[in-house]
């Protein structure tokens, strides 16, 4: 299937109200299952985007998201997911939506259209050349994220963005820009659907490579979580077990003295309490 289309041009499917449930479900998985090839195809893209954001994260630089509607709300969704999987503030990775908090649950009328309101989210967090800023839309023709980029290259700060059409005034504004063309959607125009989960795969690939470099992992445990439920404090407990190979009660307790899985195993040499 060629993805020389547009995500605003009709679907490659017709009359979709005469399809059983059976054939839409078939029908959208179908075309879901094209999207990791579509990402796959732009991994040099990703990477050299990536490389910077772990460049200015590691220089007391921050890594801003911004967007509108479904766009900007997953840039909220994975800088959200930060801080209690990997244990990092939450000034570190943030997300702006066009209409601000409000547009996470409700569209805000022709917030998107405004071509100065994405540079004063920015400057609200004194931003400056040590950040790094994502713009994030499907067609790649919001005003709110293409003027906010634009000023943002203006005052020397490194812009890139995650968009699904080529040729887009986005891409041409952003320095590292990534387009994933997975193609017009199931729903005519509904990016939503397969340009939002593209967007969702690129942007878990930068946060969770970038974390990873930052030294947030360990082998494969995310030790630096924080133990904001009885569930992560099993699951943190259960790793300071298989780590020191001692019991579970010494390792709650371990876990609970420390507040941290890399802090518990750290210390756990010079700790007196639980021999």
């Amino acid at each position: 299937m060629s993805f020389t289309k547009t995500t605003e041009e009709d679907s490659y499917y017709n009359h979709l109200e005469k399809m059983s449930i059976s054939e839409l479900l078939n029908n959208i998985n179908s075309e879901d299952k094209t999207i990791p090839l579509a990402v796959e195809k732009v991994l040099p893209e990703i990477e050299k985007l990536t490389q910077i954001v772990i460049e200015k994260l590691k220089n007391e630089g921050r890594l801003f998201y911004i967007g509108a509607g479904t766009s900007g709300r997953l840039g909220i969704l994975d800088a959200s997911e930060c801080p209690p999987t990997f244990g990092v503030s939450h000034e570190l990775v943030v997300g702006l939506i066009a209409g601000g908090d409000a547009a996470i649950r409700k569209a805000v009328e022709f917030a998107e259209d405004s071509e100065t309101q994405g540079w004063k989210d920015l400057q609200k967090f004194n931003i400056s050349e040590k950040d790094f800023v994502i713009g994030i839309a499907a067609s790649g023709t919001t005003p709110y994220v293409i003027s906010a980029l634009q000023k943002c290259n203006d005052n020397n700060i490194k812009t890139g963005c995650i968009t699904c059409n080529q040729g887009s005034p986005l891409s041409k504004t952003a320095k590292y820009p990534i387009v994933v063309l997975v193609g017009p959607e199931f729903v005519t125009g509904s990016s939503r659907m397969k340009a939002g989960t593209a967007q969702k795969l690129v942007l878990n690939m930068i946060s969770t490579t970038t974390m990873i470099q930052l030294g947030k992992v360990k082998g494969n445990k995310m030790v630096d979580m924080q133990l904001s439920n009885n569930k992560l404090v099993d699951r943190g407990a259960k790793m300071i077990m298989d780590a020191l190979q001692i019991s579970e009660e010494k390792a709650i307790k371990l876990l609970l003295k420390y507040h941290s899985v890399r802090n518990a195993i750290a210390n756990y040499s010079d700790d007196t309490e639980t021999h």
